[in-house]
């Protein structure tokens, strides 16, 4: 965990951030600024910077992220309709907390 990592910090249970889904490897919860009817995110535990600091131990969070999107998406009624998943990758791809996260987008 970093110390200064609010995603650190809500994956931990240290902000009254309500978690919609959890495991020993990830939670998710709503965005707080939400671009899309539904918009999660889902984020893996252990604290990775980004995309680019991914490595080959890292596969299985990777899988589980996309696995949980999937059910996520399920429960929110969008996986019929469509939904986006999305990293944003260093500051100009658009990321703007620096741990690792996947948006699910939806409802429109």
């Amino acid at each position: 965990m970093e110390k200064d990592c609010i995603f650190c910090q809500i994956a931990q249970g240290q902000t009254d951030t309500k978690l919609l889904y959890q495991t020993d490897t990830l939670v998710v919860f709503k965005d707080i600024n939400p671009h899309a009817p539904v918009h999660l995110l889902l984020v893996p535990k252990k604290h990775i910077r980004s995309v680019n600091d991914l490595t080959d131990a890292d596969r299985e969070i990777l899988a589980e992220l996309t696995m949980v999107a999937k059910e996520m998406a399920r429960e929110h009624d969008v996986a019929e309709s469509g939904y986006k998943l999305l990293f944003n990758v260093e500051k100009g791809g658009g990321q703007l907390v620096f741990h690792l996260h996947m948006h699910l987008l939806g409802g429109r």
